[in-house]
């Protein structure tokens, strides 16, 4: 049972859907480990971490969109998260993307990225939509980039510091 009123999206290799509380562990894991959150957002303690997991399962339910977990067709497993985040001091809805251990390299977060966002522009009749990605993250900015978002300009995050907004196309461009 999801713990959100969430949709069902499906690729060929993936399934996008709420998260479930057997999820915790793998996000958890994902933000307490220093080197894979880097760019998306350490938080050290397990109970921190926690409400970080929580926060999205509410962040669904205020906005009505949120991170989906991505759970890998072939294994069942959780692969990352992707979807449309827009909390509280965000300068506007974007779509972000993560991949945990063992899924990486394999286009994963470019596969759910681009169906997250297609179910923003065809579902959710959003018009514009960014990425937010921390200077340092070069993956990020490629994947970006490959989604064809281009950057836009350097803004002050309160939550990640300086940060880069990278602009998607318009929904007439990639539908």
């Amino acid at each position: 049972m999801s713990l959100t009123n969430a949709p069902t999206l499906e690729t060929d290799r993936l399934i996008l859907r709420g998260p479930r509380r057997e999820d915790a562990e793998a996000m958890i894991a994902f933000l307490r480990d220093p080197a894979r959150s880097q760019g998306f957002g350490y938080i050290p303690q397990r109970g921190d971490a926690w409400r970080w997991f929580t926060l999205n399962v509410g962040h669904w339910h205020w906005h009505g969109y949120g991170y989906f977990v991505i759970e890998d067709r072939a294994t069942g497993k959780p692969a990352g998260i992707s979807g449309i985040w827009n909390p509280e001091t965000w300068p506007e809805p974007e779509v972000g993307y993560v991949v945990f251990d063992g899924f990486e390299g394999k286009g994963i977060a470019y596969e759910a990225a681009c169906r997250a966002r297609r179910w923003a522009y065809e579902d959710l009749g959003f018009t514009t939509l960014t990425s937010n990605i921390v200077p340092s993250n070069t993956r990020s900015k490629a994947l970006a980039a490959r989604m064809g978002a281009v950057y836009e300009r350097t803004y002050e995050n309160e939550n990640m510091g300086l940060d880069e907004l990278w602009r998607h196309p318009a929904p007439a461009e990639v539908l």
